[in-house]
């Protein structure tokens, strides 16, 4: 399977947030579980759904979204002043 079947970004799952085949997990999640300790195998097991493509999936997925050619920071106008990124 190619990593546009494995993650998947449909407006009726999650919100459209990238998720794994569809099943609803969102990749946010699963790379949550990774940083926070979790091993690929610990992961398969407590979602015997997922495969190990899956998870290196997700990788893939978060490694390209880092290969960004820009990052612009910008205060938005709002009462709370919120910091928002634009990625390009």
């Amino acid at each position: 399977m190619s990593l546009s079947t494995r993650i998947t970004i449909d407006p009726q799952i999650c919100h459209g947030k990238p998720c794994i085949r569809g099943l609803r997990y969102p990749v946010e999640n699963i790379l949550e579980l990774l940083s926070a300790g979790m091993e690929i195998e610990e992961i398969l097991a407590d979602y015997e759904d997922l495969e190990k493509a899956d998870i290196l999936a997700v990788l893939t997925f978060a490694t390209r979204l880092a290969q960004v050619k820009t990052i612009q920071e910008f205060i938005s106008i709002t009462p709370t002043k919120t910091r928002q990124v634009l990625v390009q």
